[in-house]
C-alpha cells in the first residue's frame, strides 16, 4: 500500500524507498514512536486504505495535545466510497480520547487528490501543513456520515440495484453499505499509546 502511494506522488522517490522490506522497517520504526497510530481499512480482498498519525504534546513548547496525520492513502479502486472518511473518523476518535485540540495534516506535494480531500473536510492552510480543530472535524464527519446514510438516488441507486440483481459480494457490498458499516472495518493495526509527557516550564 505504501509503495502504491509512492508511485502516485510525483515526489515519490523523496517519500520513501522503493524496496518493500525497507518500507516495512521504516513503518515499523514510525509506529513504535510514542503516540503513534496506524489505522488500516480492510474489505474481503485485503487492505484498501491506511492512515498513519501521531499524537504530539504536551511538551516544553506547548501545553496542547494535537494529532498529526502524516499519511492517508486509499486504493484508487475504492475511492469516493467512504474509506477515507472512515479512517479520518477513527483518527478523530483517538484525538478526542486524548484531549487533542487540533488535527494537522501534511499532504505530499503533488498529491492533489489528498489535498482536495482535506480541503473538502475544511482543513485550512498552516505553513506547510493544513489544520482543523478536532471538534469541528468531528462535527463535519458526523454530518457527512448522516448524509451518506440518507436515501440514495440517481446513478447510485441504479448501481445499487444492479449489484443486488447480480448478487455481488466482497468489496462492492462492503462499500455500498452505510458509513457505519465501513467504520467497523477500520482496525487499529498498530497503536502505540505511551503516556504523554507532562509539560515543563523554562525559566
Amino acid at each position: 500500500m505504501c509503495l502504491r502511494a509512492r508511485a502516485e506522488a510525483w515526489t515519490g522517490a523523496q517519500v520513501c524507498s522503493g524496496d518493500a522490506d525497507t518500507v516495512a522497517r521504516h513503518v515499523g520504526a514510525l509506529t513504535s514512536a510514542p503516540g503513534a497510530t496506524l489505522l488500516v481499512a480492510r474489505d474481503t480482498d485485503g487492505v484498501v486504505g491506511i492512515l498513519l498519525g501521531r499524537l504530539l504534546g504536551p511538551n516544553v513548547f506547548t501545553d496542547e495535545v494535537n494529532l498529526a496525520v502524516e499519511a492517508v492513502y486509499v486504493d484508487p479502486r475504492q475511492r469516493r466510497r467512504g474509506v477515507g472518511h472512515a479512517l479520518m473518523q477513527s483518527a478523530v476518535e483517538i484525538a478526542l480520547a486524548a484531549g487533542a485540540e487540533n488535527v494537522y495534516a501534511a499532504p505530499l506535494p503533488g498529491a492533489r487528490g489528498v489535498q482536495r480531500f482535506f480541503v473538502r473536510l475544511g482543513f485550512a492552510p498552516a505553513a506547510s501543513h493544513r489544520v482543523m480543530a478536532v471538534a469541528a472535524l468531528h462535527r463535519r464527519l458526523a454530518a457527512e456520515g448522516a448524509r451518506r446514510r440518507g436515501p440514495r438516488g440517481g446513478l447510485e441507486e441504479v448501481i445499487a440495484r444492479r449489484r443486488q440483481s447480480r448478487g455481488e459480494s466482497g468489496s462492492a457490498a462492503l462499500f455500498a453499505a452505510p458509513r457505519g458499516a465501513i467504520s467497523r472495518h477500520v482496525s487499529r493495526a498498530v497503536q502505540t499509546r505511551r503516556p504523554l509527557e507532562s509539560s515543563t516550564t523554562i525559566s
